[in-house]
């Protein structure tokens, strides 16, 4: 199911307005299209996709499109069937993007924010290599570039992005790990955050304990390591970058804590604050303007 909040300005406190179904199991990711009309949700269990249109109050109406992900890829533990597992729309709200861990694809959909619909691209995905089991996804603030995180391949796939036609042409994939590191058992990657200046990107490595941090070439989109940051970080599930682009706050869901890191502007490396809170097995942050 999706649930609708109102939200307190003045305190950030949240009341449930209603529930509607996702139309499929398993939903993990949702977003609001860039006019707040609908809401589009992955759901990871049921390998789908659906988009709820947003009413004058705030309630979510029952699904107005639908799509149902088929197939399977190489690892028959994992990907034995599509595991949509996150849903971004771009910058125009021309086009929404599912990347699905059970498939090696980003499937790509025209979307109408007016009628709340999803339609299949043609082409209708991307494909990153087999076993990669694409997670999470994000675009280059240019519009130019997008990046997806591989949750089982603990890579990143860098795209060029076609705005006009909704298409992804791979470019690069690197891996988000240090050199040296072979023995990978127990780790995956998790979130994929762009920083809001478009010359850094970062990914998170669970088993590893890190966040891994690349320098974008403005002029390919390509990606170039910089480091990892690890200190007082366990299972970094997910992170977030403040609105400032001056901090990286990591939600460890192991650690039952969120950290602070300061982002140096000139590298893009992460310097430890000192600053964190208890949080009870936190797996995401979201920054969200307050009135005063």
């Amino acid at each position: 199911a999706v649930n609708a909040f109102a939200i307190d300005a003045a305190t950030g406190n949240l009341k449930l307005l209603n529930q509607q179904s996702s139309v499929g199991a398993g939903p993990c990711h949702v977003v609001v299209d860039r006019e707040g009309k609908n809401v589009l949700v992955a759901n990871y269990g049921g390998g789908s996709a659906a988009v709820l249109p947003i009413q004058a109050d705030g309630k979510i109406a029952e699904a107005s499109s639908f799509v149902q992900h088929k197939g399977t890829s190489v690892d028959k533990g994992r990907q034995e069937a599509p595991h949509a597992h996150s849903i971004n729309v771009d910058a125009k709200n021309r086009f929404a993007f599912v990347a699905d861990l059970g498939l090696d694809t980003v499937q790509v959909y025209r979307f109408d924010a007016a009628k709340g619909t999803i339609t299949p691209n043609d082409p209708a995905a991307a494909k990153v290599a087999p076993g990669s089991g694409p997670r999470h996804f994000a675009f280059h603030p240019s519009g130019k570039f997008a990046y997806v995180i591989n949750e089982m391949s603990l890579t990143v796939t860098a795209f060029q992005y076609d705005a006009d036609k909704g298409n992804l042409t791979s470019l690069q994939t690197i891996t988000t790990l240090p050199e040296g590191v072979t023995d990978r058992k127990g780790m995956s990657t998790a979130e994929v955050v762009v920083h809001p200046s478009g010359k850094f990107l970062y990914g998170s490595n669970r088993g590893h304990h890190s966040i891994a941090a690349f320098a974008i070439d403005q002029s390919n989109g390509k990606l170039t390591a910089v480091g990892h940051q690890g200190k007082g970080i366990k299972t970094p599930r997910n992170f977030n970058i403040d609105p400032t682009g001056n901090y990286l706050l990591v939600a460890n869901q192991d650690g039952d804590s969120v950290v602070v890191f300061k982002i140096d502007q000139a590298t893009g490396k992460l310097e430890p604050t000192g600053s964190s809170i208890e949080v009870p097995m936190p797996v995401c942050v979201k920054f969200l303007p307050l009135a005063k």
